[in-house]
């Protein structure tokens, strides 16, 4: 009976540990998701004084600024020379077309509005990670992620009314643009494991702010920058700090640890934390609606990142034991 208990011992803290990881992700992507949505809020404010190029140059020009020093002082690992292009390719796409596209939709619409297009990153991670064979698609993970964007539809439901002329051409690019996130998440993952979460985001996210800088230069979109005041430095800043280099680490870190499709689930917390900043930027009303929103938001996430308690695992060959 020593040797049995010994293995069920191992497998039992081999799955608890597992457990544990992917708990410790999600957390960490929910701390990302909410970053993300005061960056929709800060950008809201922004895009008064600066076109969507502009802004994205901004936002991850000062964000690479800060993350490469902090690869560089932690000597991590860098992808390995044959996965370049690929991690190049996923960068660009990302933190170049992405964004672009991104801040249009912030353009058109509300901050809130534009996190709730945003919100559907769950939903078309699993589509892409099943077509991919990345991740199997359970019903307690779909359950999840739907109880979570209900959630945030309740929670913006009554400001959905009072949204501005257009609106509906911000969302509709929103989800459009979100696809290349959900492919960044799923395609990310394997070439992490075989770098360091770090390295990966350092190396794209440079190739992704050189080629934004590149198109700035090449259509003098970077002098717009001169005009800005101390307010709108400062949201700059905060936008590149905490909404790009920050925000991006851990969500790097976060899908290192978990499942694409439970990090994605966390994007709901998205247009709650852009609702709650943008009430005090730009003066997006909050409801009562909201609170019962991110109530619904973390139940759903709970149940998408937990699993039912399984039976005790039986030790190889236990079975097969007769009685004395």
């Amino acid at each position: 009976m020593g040797h049995e208990a010994q293995c069920y011992r191992l497998q039992f803290g081999s799955t608890v540990g597992a457990g544990m990881g992917e708990w410790i992700g999600v957390l960490i992507a929910i701390v990302s998701s909410a970053l993300g949505g005061t960056a929709a809020a800060v950008t809201r404010y922004l895009v008064a004084d600066a076109d969507p190029l502009t802004l994205a140059i901004l936002r991850w020009g000062i964000g690479f600024a800060c993350v490469l020093p902090v690869a560089l002082v932690l000597r991590v690992q860098w992808p390995r020379a044959r996965d370049w292009p690929a991690v190049a390719l996923l960068g660009i796409c990302f933190f170049g077309l992405f964004f672009i596209f991104y801040n249009i939709a912030v353009a058109y619409t509300t901050a809130a509005r534009a996190s709730l297009a945003l919100s559907t990153l769950p939903l078309q991670t699993m589509v892409v990670g099943a077509l991919l064979r990345a991740e199997a698609l359970t019903a307690r993970k779909t359950t999840g992620v739907a109880i979570a964007i209900l959630g945030v539809l309740a929670a913006l439901a009554t400001g959905l009314s009072a949204a501005p002329p257009g609106a509906w051409r911000g969302e509709l690019i929103m989800t459009a643009a979100v696809v290349c996130m959900a492919f960044y998440n799923v395609l990310s993952r394997p070439l992490m494991q075989r770098s360091s979460a770090l390295g990966f985001l350092a190396v794209g996210m440079g190739f992704g702010a050189a080629v934004l800088v590149l198109a700035g230069l090449a259509g003098n979109r970077i002098s717009t920058l001169a005009s800005f005041a101390a307010p709108q430095w400062i949201a700059g800043v905060y936008l590149g700090v905490a909404g790009g280099a920050l925000a991006f680490i851990l969500w790097v870190l976060a899908l290192q640890r978990a499942s694409p499709t439970r990090v994605a689930n966390t994007m709901t917390v998205n247009p709650i934390a852009a609702a709650l900043l943008a009430t005090g930027l730009v003066g997006e009303p909050i409801t009562p609606n909201l609170v019962a929103g991110l109530v619904a938001v973390f139940f759903g996430i709970w149940v998408a990142t937990t699993q039912p308690r399984a039976a005790r695992p039986l030790v190889a060959g236990s079975e097969a034991k007769s009685p004395r």
